[in-house]
């Protein structure tokens, strides 16, 4: 079954009860783990670092410093996601600081964001956790993807096809990296979709995407960087319905000639036997002009009347009666 990861990020604004709330529709509207953002704006950026074109109201600092929970609120929000929704909790560490902080809380599944898979420091501090790492490519060239996925040699991994986009163009969402990425690692991949519809994560799963991630917010209005190229919780519900139908379509198989018995009696329905134009007499000897094809379908076939042609009718047969093989000789 696909793995759907819900990414909250940061949206939650620093309350912990938004967070829950959040985590909770999430769960509601089918995702299968629910993931956060650790930042610690002191431990991952200078002062002097430039602010995305998002922050036009506060700084970087500002903005991580007032949406930032301390160890208590992440101990309750995961056991919250775990416990209480029994979901899976994940995190993305944006510091070496964050690691020591989620180790504390027993955070079992990372996220490597794409913007560190080249912060090494981070990710061979994470490697000797032993725990399952997801990796995103989104910013990422194929050296700096390798040498990644070779970090983590030993930890249960996976890799997602990511492009940093927001929204992300369909014609730049890279399915065709899902492929290269299963031959050239052999591990797990997925697809983190930054798009704008459901068609392309769907997509992602018939390449072969294993994991599903897709931001999750309760408005498209809420305040963030993420709020507006998220899904909101009946966008997010549908994506998941419709994933999971897919994924019963490719796991099912028909043969066409077993048929079932809705099948049969579509059949007998819709196709055609063959039947006396007219009355015919017995004795009489078939001609193309003595037969029609008409429903229902429970009679000999159509594509057996020239077998018939020139027999001779055993006994009589009115308008509309099937003609059956055995009365012919």
């Amino acid at each position: 079954m696909t793995y759907i990861i819900a990414e909250i990020g940061n949206t939650h604004e620093g309350s912990l009860g938004l967070a829950k709330k959040f985590a909770e529709s999430a769960s509601k509207m089918g995702a299968n783990a629910i993931k956060f953002q650790t930042h610690i704006f002191s431990a991952e950026s200078t002062k002097r670092a430039p602010n995305p074109p998002y922050f036009s109201d506060e700084t970087r600092e500002q903005y991580f410093n007032r949406t930032a929970f301390s160890k208590n609120e992440w101990e309750s929000l995961k056991d919250y996601v775990e416990i209480k929704l029994n979901k899976d909790f994940i995190s993305s560490p944006f510091s070496l600081e964050a690691v020591d902080l989620l180790e504390s809380i027993g955070l079992k599944k990372y996220k490597i964001p794409s913007g560190e898979i080249t912060n090494i420091p981070l990710l061979e501090k994470i490697a000797k956790t032993h725990k399952e790492v997801i990796i995103s490519s989104g910013m990422s060239n194929l050296d700096e993807v390798d040498l990644a996925v070779s970090i983590f040699k030993k930890n249960k991994i996976s890799l997602l096809q990511c492009t940093s986009e927001y929204p992300c163009p369909p014609e730049k969402s890279g399915l065709n990296m899902i492929d290269f990425y299963k031959n050239r690692y052999n591990i797990p991949i997925g697809f983190s979709d930054h798009t704008d519809s459901i068609a392309i994560p769907i997509a992602a799963i018939t390449f072969g995407a294993k994991i599903i991630e897709k931001h999750f917010t309760l408005s498209k209005e809420m305040y963030g960087s993420d709020a507006k190229n998220s899904f909101e919780p009946k966008e997010f519900k549908f994506m998941v319905d419709e994933i999971r139908k897919l994924e019963k379509a490719l796991s099912s198989e028909i043969k066409k000639n077993n048929f079932d018995d809705n099948i049969k009696n579509m059949r007998i329905t819709f196709q055609k036997s063959i039947v006396a134009s007219k009355d015919l007499e017995k004795g009489k000897m078939i001609e193309f002009s003595d037969l029609s094809f008409k429903k229902p379908g429970n009679g000999l076939p159509p594509k057996y009347y020239k077998e018939i042609i020139g027999k001779i009718l055993l006994s009589e047969v009115k308008k509309d009666q099937l003609i059956k093989k055995e009365e012919l000789k």
